[in-house]
C-alpha cells in the first residue's frame, strides 16, 4: 500500500466550490444587504452538481457512479461492518458516502432551482418554503457526511479530509488513475463563473 492518486481535479475542486458555497449561502439566506452573494453562492453549488452529473459518466475511475453507488444490500452491510468496527477500507467512495454524494448533488440542484425561481419572483411563498426545506435537508446530509468522513478517517487512520485536499489516497499502484484531468477542472471553474455572471445580470 502506498499513497496513489484517487481524486481528480474536477472532483476536489467541485467538493470545495459545493463545500464553500453551501456555507456563504447559508449565511446569507435571511439577509437582504447579501442576497446577490446568496444567489451566486446558490448558483455555485447548482453549477458543481450540474456539472458533477456528466463526470459522474465520463470522469476518472472513482468519479464515476458505476464506482460508488450500490443498493441497498450493499449498504447495510457496510454499516453492519461499520458498527462491528470491521469495515474494509475503499480506495474510492464507500456505500454510504456514495449515497450521500448523490443526496447532496441532488438537494444542490433542487434547492439551487428554487431559489432561482424565487429570485425571478416565480412560486411565491410556497416555493420559498421548499427551498428553506431543501437547504434545510441538505444541512442535515452534510452533517451526517461530516461524521462519515470522521468515523472513517479514525477507523482506517487517513485523513480523508486531506485525500480531498491532495487527491491522493492509500492503495495499490495498480488502482492510481492516470491522470488528474486539469483541462476539465478548467471547464468546471468556466461553468462556474459563468453560472455566476448569468444570474448576478
Amino acid at each position: 500500500m502506498q499513497k496513489i492518486l484517487v481524486w481528480d481535479w474536477p472532483v476536489r475542486l467541485g467538493h470545495w466550490l459545493m463545500v464553500s458555497g453551501f456555507i456563504l449561502a447559508w449565511l446569507t439566506g435571511d439577509s437582504e444587504t447579501f442576497r446577490l452573494v446568496h444567489v451566486v453562492a446558490g448558483a455555485t453549488v447548482l453549477a458543481v452538481a450540474s456539472f458533477r452529473l456528466p463526470w459522474g459518466f465520463i470522469g476518472s475511475r472513482y468519479a464515476r457512479f458505476v464506482d460508488f453507488v450500490h443498493g441497498p444490500t450493499a449498504l447495510k452491510t457496510y454499516f453492519s461492518q461499520l458498527i462491528r468496527l470491521e469495515a474494509p477500507q475503499h480506495v474510492g467512495h464507500n456505500p454510504a458516502g456514495g449515497w450521500a454524494i448523490m443526496l447532496l448533488l441532488a438537494l444542490g440542484i433542487l434547492t439551487g432551482l428554487a431559489g432561482w425561481a424565487i429570485y425571478n419572483d416565480i412560486g411565491g411563498h410556497l416555493l420559498e418554503e421548499l427551498h428553506e426545506g431543501l437547504a434545510a435537508a441538505m444541512l442535515t446530509v452534510v452533517c451526517i457526511h461530516l461524521i462519515g468522513v470522521l468515523s472513517g478517517s479514525l477507523l482506517h487512520g487517513e485523513n480523508l479530509v486531506r485525500t480531498m485536499i491532495t487527491g491522493q489516497k492509500l492503495g495499490a499502484p495498480e488502482q492510481a488513475i492516470p491522470s488528474a484531468r486539469p483541462v476539465a477542472a478548467m471547464l468546471l471553474i468556466g461553468w462556474v463563473l459563468a453560472a455566476s455572471w448569468w444570474v448576478a445580470n
